[in-house]
C-alpha cells in the first residue's frame, strides 16, 4: 500500500496538473479524459513493476488494467466530480476528492483483478 501511495502521489500530480491546465479550454470531461489517460499509462507501467513487483507487462494485464482503471477514471471520477460540484465551488478541490475515491477503487481493482496475490499451497 505504501508503494501504491508513492506512485499515486506522482500520478496525482500528473493527473491534477494536466487537468487544471486543460480544463479551462476543453471542459471537465475532455480534460479529465486526457489527464487520466496520461496518468493511467504512467500508473500501469510503474505500479506493475514497482508496486506489485510484476516482472512482465502482458496484453492481458494491460487490458484488465484499462478496463478497471477506465471504469474508475472515465466513469466513476466524472460522476463524483459532477456530484461534488453541486455542493463544493472549487473545481480543484472536487478533482482532488474524486482522485481520493479513485485511489481506493483502483487499489482494490489492481490487487484483486489485475495483479492478484498468488496463493502458495503447501503440502
Amino acid at each position: 500500500m505504501v508503494r501504491f501511495a508513492a506512485v499515486g502521489v506522482v500520478n496525482t500530480g500528473l493527473d491534477m496538473g494536466l487537468f487544471l491546465l486543460l480544463q479551462p479550454w476543453l471542459g471537465i470531461v475532455a480534460a479529465n479524459f486526457l489527464s487520466t489517460s496520461a496518468g493511467m499509462t504512467f500508473s500501469f507501467l510503474v505500479n506493475g513493476r514497482f508496486t506489485f513487483r510484476d516482472q512482465q507487462a502482458t496484453w492481458r494485464k494491460a487490458l484488465l488494467f484499462l478496463a478497471t482503471t477506465g471504469t474508475t477514471m472515465w466513469v466513476l471520477q466524472p460522476v463524483v466530480i459532477h456530484l461534488l460540484l453541486e455542493v463544493i465551488d472549487s473545481v480543484a478541490l472536487v478533482k482532488l476528492l474524486a482522485i481520493g475515491v479513485s485511489f481506493v477503487a483502483n487499489f482494490a481493482a489492481y490487487r484483486f483483478v489485475v495483479w492478484p496475490v498468488q496463493q502458495h499451497r503447501t503440502h
